[in-house]
């Protein structure tokens, strides 16, 4: 089978993540095929917010699980949404193209594979949006250096898995209709 078709098959979501740190020249690998995602129009609206400073990345953590406990969707704030993974990618897109949101999303997708294909694991994790609308998110955004109107589209979590993904489950029937 193709190699690129065999990774896209077995990446797995990772919810539970070593500590140890992932290469810097990975996660520039990862990053630049996350940048060569298709996007409308050329625009490419999306950027990344790459983190891989604990004390930032904590606060991005506490920050999720505070909107996951205000919304009923989770629990308390010593629960980390990130799941010990050492690195946070934040997929950003401004919010003038209106493509933006589909536009990230296909970033968030190579970015999830291009880290399967190096043996780095991963996980999306949502709330991005809620995070980066908010006062501390801009706050974040500007400390970072980042001018403009963006909307959190995700966080790709990265890092090793502390035990191996299993099976993918079996796909389901009556997904695929053809027009000839």
């Amino acid at each position: 089978m193709n190699e690129t078709i065999q990774t896209l098959k077995i990446r797995r979501s990772v919810r539970s993540f070593t500590d140890k740190p992932v290469d810097r020249a990975l996660i520039e690998q990862i990053i630049d095929a996350g940048l060569w995602a298709a996007s409308g129009m050329g625009k490419q609206a999306p950027i990344v917010l790459a983190i891989t400073n604990k004390e930032l990345r904590d606060r991005l953590s506490h920050m999720n699980a505070d909107i996951m406990r205000a919304t009923g969707r989770g629990p308390a704030r010593d629960f980390d949404p990130f799941y010990g993974g050492p690195v946070v990618l934040v997929v950003l897109a401004d919010k003038s193209v209106p493509t933006h949101v589909y536009d990230g999303a296909l970033v968030m997708g190579n970015l999830m594979n291009a880290a399967a294909s190096l043996g780095v694991d991963s996980i999306w994790i949502h709330r991005a949006k809620e995070e980066f609308d908010s006062e501390e998110g801009k706050a974040i955004l500007a400390e970072a250096g980042i001018e403009g109107d963006y909307e959190g589209i995700g966080h790709c979590v990265l890092g090793y898995a502390a035990t191996p993904a299993g099976e993918g489950a079996a796909r389901r029937d009556g997904r695929v209709f053809w027009v000839e």
